[in-house]
């Protein structure tokens, strides 16, 4: 339980978005975590993100497993539905939920510890199941929950707070995901809320299983000198591949302004995302390409950020089913369960 209740009272001031909300109707909980854990910037990033889309929040699902990474959904949106997996399993519950309620916004946060290790089958069957919903990783390379163990995606070299170095070769969610055909991949760092925000718009726009990696420093156990994930190396070594800009469904302005150097992606619901390149010719919706600009500043060690990868162009979960419009959930019941007549009907194409 919290320590420190929130004040309800809500300052006139505050901004309202398009359903006569504010900011502090998508907040949760007072955090637990940490002073100045990364994750706590990225739920200010969610919230933000949520707000600007103008999403009702009862009409949003938060999902999460185990771990630090996985209290986050306890501190945005109070009036969302909610669900914490066991250790792992998030992408399962969240597929399942997925495919009987189809007109819910899904959020999925887990961390490196419960999507690389033990979740990592559940997370690859979410990717090419093409599960439409953002999953967020809050990647620190460490268990923050059990005392600060390298987790799977702590680089080679990379010290403890101890003081041992890391002899094992890391997992990359975001080259893994793109190597299984996910459809949306970005990586940003929790201390950038400017590019964090319209990344996790557009991902929730996308029309399937939206992978956005965050390095999010673990302030007790691996924000110190020799550490691959703090905040100063992540500073030193940012490297942005694009800058991205979101912009949601309306009526265009035209103007005359050069767009040398932007892609424009139209996303299914009429949305746009607009990519500034940042190096010579990168091209975000090539595949082979990304995956090997990302393996080029892999060797260098310097993080590339940005939406890296968008494709809108392959069916999500419903359409490769072919599953009705209507949620499954508000289904009439005959409709579900047709009866012994249909069943007996269905068998007769199989005699």
């Amino acid at each position: 339980m919290p320590s420190i209740a929130k004040p309800i009272a809500v300052h006139p001031s505050l901004h309202r978005n398009a359903l006569g909300l504010t900011l502090r109707d998508y907040e949760g909980a007072m955090s637990t975590l940490c002073a100045g854990c990364g994750h706590d910037s990225i739920t200010a990033a969610i919230i933000k993100a949520l707000w600007e889309l103008s999403i009702q929040p009862h009409m949003i699902a938060k999902m999460s497993g185990i771990g630090c990474s996985s209290k986050t959904p306890t501190y945005f949106v109070n009036g969302a539905h909610g669900f914490n997996s066991a250790h792992g399993r998030m992408a399962a519950i969240a597929t399942g939920a997925n495919a009987a309620n189809r007109e819910l916004t899904y959020i999925g946060i887990s961390g490196d510890g419960d999507s690389l290790s033990i979740g990592l089958g559940h997370m690859c069957h979410a990717i090419r199941r093409n599960v439409k919903m953002l999953y967020v990783i809050e990647n620190n390379g460490v268990y923050g929950l059990t005392k600060g163990q390298f987790s799977a995606s702590a680089d080679v070299g990379s010290r403890s707070k101890r003081g041992e170095p890391n002899r094992m070769a890391p997992i990359d969610p975001v080259m893994l995901a793109l190597s299984i055909g996910a459809t949306f991949v970005a990586r940003s760092f929790s201390g950038d809320k400017e590019q964090l925000v319209p990344i996790l718009k557009a991902a929730i726009a996308h029309r399937g299983f939206a992978l956005v990696d965050v390095i999010s420093p673990c302030v007790t156990f691996n924000d110190h000198n020799g550490s691959t994930k703090s905040y100063l190396y992540t500073r030193k070594h940012m490297q942005k591949a694009t800058e991205a800009d979101f912009v949601p469904p309306a009526s265009e302005i035209l103007a005359t302004i050069g767009d040398v150097g932007t892609t424009t992606v139209t996303m299914h619901d009429g949305s746009v995302v607009r990519f500034t390149s940042v190096p010579k010719n990168y091209d975000p919706t090539d595949r082979r390409g990304v995956y090997d600009y990302l393996q080029e500043h892999a060797n260098t060690g310097s993080v590339a950020t940005g939406l890296l990868y968008l494709d809108e162009s392959v069916a999500d979960l419903h359409e490769m089913n072919q599953t009705p419009s209507t949620a499954l959930a508000r289904m009439p019941y005959d409709k579900l369960v047709p009866g012994t007549a249909a069943l007996d009907e269905l068998m007769e194409d199989f005699r």
